[in-house]
């Protein structure tokens, strides 16, 4: 063999060798890395609840929809319709609040009422108004009205109300008074009773 063979055969090996050099550069340049993120969801609460005690105390559920027992509002003498007469307006407060464990604030929306069949339904007309927690429900009380009928068989409007969720968190939120006044028609039936059922929805906002 030449010596000039023997180069040709050098030159191949060591251009075979460069060929290999950078093949393995490019592999040792193919680094990776990687990075994960995890995240937890966890539902919040929402309950609304009620008092016909005080803007504090006796608070309960009154959702009729779960079992519950609708809450028997307070109303002064003349309470009852056989010891009414025509012209006599009574008046009875209702306080609603969002619980300690409610992790929203929320609307009050007044969501229908419904009448027993006691006689003196159509004789009957209300008006429900939003009050300071605090205030007296009664003739001089003032606020938002929510809510009207001209009989107990029906509402006319539907006015909304906030409902603050509690601060701290774990605490109730603020009452809102809900002061509802009954007004005897001239039509008024000797004798005869009235019932009616009022609903209230609360509908949790995003915070």
């Amino acid at each position: 063999m030449s010596t000039k063979d023997t180069q040709r055969k050098v030159l191949a090996v060591l251009a075979g060798g460069l060929v290999l050099g950078v093949g393995i550069g490019v592999t040792l340049a193919a680094w990776n890395d990687s990075e994960f993120a995890t995240g937890t969801f966890t539902a919040g609460s929402f309950n609304l609840e009620g008092s016909t005690t005080s803007a504090t105390t006796g608070y309960d559920d009154h959702n009729v929809d779960n079992g519950d027992t609708a809450a028997s509002l307070v109303f002064p003498l003349p309470a009852v319709a056989s010891s009414m007469s025509p012209g006599d307006i009574v008046y009875a407060p209702f306080w609603v609040r969002l619980d300690a464990t409610t992790t929203n604030s929320a609307t009050l929306v007044p969501a229908g009422i419904t009448a027993g069949a006691g006689g003196n339904e159509a004789n009957l007309s209300y008006t429900v108004t939003a009050i300071a927690a605090g205030d007296t429900c009664g003739a001089a009380a003032t606020g938002t009205v929510v809510a009207s009928g001209t009989t107990l068989s029906t509402q006319t409007g539907a006015t909304s109300v906030p409902l603050a969720e509690g601060t701290p968190a774990g605490t109730a939120g603020t009452p809102v008074q809900l002061c509802f006044a009954v007004t005897a028609g001239a039509g008024l039936t000797q004798g005869a009773a009235a019932t009616a059922t009022w609903e209230f929805t609360a509908t949790s906002t995003a915070d």
